[in-house]
C-alpha cells in the first residue's frame, strides 16, 4: 500500500488529474454563486481548509468527493463530463 501511495504521488499524469478535479470543483462552486471556497465549505459542513486543498489539487478520498458533489447537487457523471480533456490530445 505504501508503494502505491508513493508511486502515484510522483506520477505527473495523476497529479495533473488531481489539478483538473480541483479546477472543476472551483468552477462549479463559482457557478453556484459562491465567490469564496470558505463560505461554500462552511454552509455544507465541509472542512474549510480541507476543501481549499481540494480546489488546489490535493488528493482526496472518493467518499469526500461524493460529499462535495452532493453539496453541489451534481452527479459524478456530470462532474467528470467537463474539464477532463486529455492534455496534449489535440497537439498531435
Amino acid at each position: 500500500m505504501d508503494c502505491f501511495f508513493i508511486c502515484t504521488m510522483n506520477d505527473p499524469q495523476i497529479e495533473q488529474k488531481l489539478i483538473q478535479v480541483g479546477q472543476r470543483l472551483k468552477a462549479l462552486r463559482k457557478a453556484k454563486g459562491y465567490t469564496n471556497y470558505e463560505q461554500f465549505a462552511y454552509e455544507h459542513n465541509i472542512g474549510r481548509a480541507q476543501y481549499g486543498r481540494y480546489e488546489k489539487g490535493s488528493d482526496l478520498r472518493l467518499s469526500s468527493l461524493f460529499k462535495v458533489l452532493q453539496a453541489m447537487d451534481i452527479s459524478p457523471e456530470e462532474f467528470f463530463r467537463e474539464g477532463f480533456e486529455e492534455i496534449g490530445k489535440n497537439d498531435k
